[in-house]
């Protein structure tokens, strides 16, 4: 059985009317331990749905949905880089090494399974941590070669005979979306061939990042002039068409990437771009009408985000904390948006009687949404808004401070032999986003009563 969560929220909205309700999460916005208290309960909350640490289970697999497993990772990574507590510090290191694969991320129960954007989240976690010089796993995969192996099996399926180049969304010829090429495979290949030209200085590494840009550019995914990123491309007519929904993520992902290009190189063709996709991205999915409040905007106004979407905002936030750092001149625009979205989010905190996370932000109440993604973008936006006390010192390279081990010929490519994991494959995919996948009905209502019981 299957519940989707239009059905899961009736049932919560009739469970949260037996139970009291509590106050908010209680941040001040100019009090970096209030805003550090407020993240710990927040990233508690979405600690409860994940069972990777407990005897029997797993690290780091979410059978149906295991992408979420990096965004949980990154979360918590975020968490700790900007508030200092290593409480989960433990279960990020051995869920991200479990689900290591071959070093590439492509483990053997969901290599068949997977999409080249699940893959690439999971790098972009892996370079998230050698940036924040997360310790090393010793006898493990070192953060930096994880990066760097996600990003040698991506290179090795650049697409030339179709369209000029470009990745296709799914990796294999069965997969529904084979035929499509889109933004977020493409932009998250760009965003991590950037990230590791700045930490390495390995030039390799800049000539991807110039390609995959380049390509983006001359397909309907990217346009410089307007600087409107659509969402896909179909392979067939020779990818002129475009699906132009508007996702938060797809223009985070390029936003991001030349941001470290821009901090590189100082070229203005990345300063451009940085001003470009910064100011469609602040006026879209910030509204005015929200206060500032960041939106999902294709989705948050009817409710009908699924999980995937739901993430999407917290991804973004992360993503702009960075950037921010990254060139200092759009500091000021960007930090009162997160400290806006991060005052909604908290105010979103007052569900189920254990401080449960909504989805729609400018509300400033719970809308009786419950999940573990709505927790994980509140820790975002809750963690990326302490980067007023990183002001001046943006991500770390090798050459200052970074210390992961570099493996330029780390990853076997389709790394589709055996290794540590034992979860089942997935099995169900999706068109819209991020492999959107369904959530059983049996492990919702799991982590509903764990979530009622054991409180945030």
């Amino acid at each position: 059985m299957r519940l989707s969560r239009g059905g899961l929220q009736s049932i919560v909205l009739f469970l949260a009317g037996i139970v009291h309700t509590v106050p908010a999460l209680d941040i001040d916005i100019n009090d970096p331990e209030s805003i550090k208290t407020a993240a710990s309960q927040s990233a508690h909350g979405s600690m409860l749905w994940y069972k990777g640490n407990e005897t029997g289970q797993i690290p780091g697999a979410f059978p149906d949905k295991w992408w979420e497993g990096s965004a949980l990772f990154l979360s918590l990574l975020y968490y700790w880089h900007y508030t200092g507590d290593t409480t989960y510090n433990s279960e990020v290191s051995q869920g991200m090494e479990w689900q290591a694969g071959n070093g590439d991320y492509m483990p053997a129960n969901y290599s068949s399974y997977l999409g080249n954007d699940d893959q690439a989240f999971w790098g972009i976690a892996a370079m998230t941590a050698a940036e924040t010089k997360f310790p090393d796993v010793e006898n493990g995969y070192s953060w930096l070669s994880l990066a760097q192996g996600v990003f040698n099996a991506q290179a090795a399926r650049w697409d030339s005979a179709d369209c000029g180049g470009g990745l296709r969304w799914q990796i294999f010829p069965y997969q529904a979306g084979y035929a499509m090429k889109n933004a977020i495979s493409n932009g998250l290949l760009f965003q991590l061939a950037a990230r590791l030209a700045r930490y390495t200085n390995n030039q390799t590494y800049t000539d991807w990042a110039e390609k995959v840009w380049d390509w983006s550019a001359s397909s309907p995914l990217l346009n410089t002039t307007t600087w409107n990123v659509a969402d896909s491309t179909d392979i067939a007519g020779g990818c002129t068409s475009q699906g132009n929904n508007q996702w938060s993520y797809n223009y985070g992902t390029y936003l991001i990437g030349a941001a470290y290009m821009y901090n590189m190189t100082q070229k203005e063709k990345w300063k451009t771009a940085v001003d470009g996709l910064l100011g469609v991205t602040l006026n879209t999915f910030f509204p005015k009408d929200f206060n500032y409040i960041m939106s999902e905007i294709l989705c948050e106004p009817n409710e009908v985000c699924n999980d995937n979407e739901i993430l999407f905002k917290g991804l973004v936030t992360g993503w702009l904390a960075f950037v921010a750092l990254l060139v200092p001149s759009t500091y000021d625009q960007i930090l009162p948006k997160l400290q806006a979205s991060a005052q909604g989010a908290a105010a979103s905190c007052s569900g189920m009687d254990n401080n449960t996370c909504g989805v729609r932000w400018h509300e400033s109440k719970w809308d009786g949404w419950v999940g573990m993604e709505e927790q994980i973008s509140v820790t975002d936006v809750l963690s990326s808004v302490l980067v007023t006390e990183k002001k001046g010192s943006g991500p770390l390279t090798s050459s200052t401070g970074g210390t992961s081990t570099s493996d330029p010929n780390a990853g076997n490519n389709d790394g589709s032999s055996s290794d540590k994991s034992k979860a089942k494959p997935i099995t169900t995919g999706d068109k819209a986003g991020a492999s959107i996948l369904t959530i059983g009905f049996a492990g919702l209502w799991g982590g509903l009563i764990a979530f009622m019981v054991t409180g945030a």
